[in-house]
């Protein structure tokens, strides 16, 4: 036996349509959102679920519910899990921060892993330290099953370039997480083994080819 870690993101939201930067904003999630939840539900309540963690922000609540009602397993919410927080940066679209914070923002993508969004925003690192607390929790409390976790686009990246060895200031440059996909970890005895990355197969077609990001 062996831990399998599934890590989705929530589904979408006005943001995610937008570009706009979330963070701590909390947004619940569109029709389409809320459609790709039940999908997600549809495809997965077979798994035999040992639990389900989840941040606490009304988006990642309203994508783990529909799983979490047909299996009967209420969701652990860990704060930790929470989406980068964007300081000055949140409510606004990649193209405003640019126009209003040049130099922060050309910073920032230079080296998100140390440099913070502008006005109390979190660094990569600091994401990360977090999130993975919570994933010692579960690898703990959870040696074996399958555990989901639900979350958020920078913290899903970030905690997978944690377990992979990779450089978290190059978490936005080598890995895509489009909203409501799936990634897939497994521990085993020679460590982490992403199995899936960023998988959306389980979305109907109609919803799966929308622009977001």
């Amino acid at each position: 036996m062996s831990l399998t870690l599934y890590f989705l993101r929530h589904g979408e939201t006005t943001h995610s349509q937008s570009g706009g930067f979330c963070g701590s904003l909390d947004p619940g999630l569109t029709e389409a959102g809320l459609a790709m939840a039940e999908a997600f539900a549809d495809s997965y309540d077979e798994v035999p679920w040992t639990a389900v963690y989840a941040s606490p922000m009304t988006r990642t609540r309203q994508t783990a519910a529909p799983l979490c009602q047909r299996i009967g397993i209420e969701p652990i919410v860990r704060e930790g899990l929470k989406e980068m927080h964007f300081g000055e940066w949140e409510d606004q679209t990649k193209d405003e921060v640019y126009q209003r914070y040049p130099a922060e923002y050309v910073q920032w993508l230079t080296e998100p892993a140390w440099n913070p969004p502008t006005g109390g925003g979190e660094t990569g690192v600091q994401v990360a330290s977090r999130a993975m607390m919570v994933i010692s929790e579960i690898e703990e409390a959870h040696p074996d099953g399958h555990v989901l976790v639900v979350c958020h686009k920078s913290t899903i990246r970030l905690m997978i370039c944690s377990l992979m060895g990779m450089d978290l200031g190059r978490y936005r440059d080598r890995i895509e997480m489009l909203t409501a996909s799936v990634s897939i970890i497994i521990f085993d005895a020679n460590g982490p083994l992403l199995k899936v990355l960023g998988d959306r197969h389980h979305l109907p077609a109609d919803i799966r080819k929308r622009a977001e990001t």
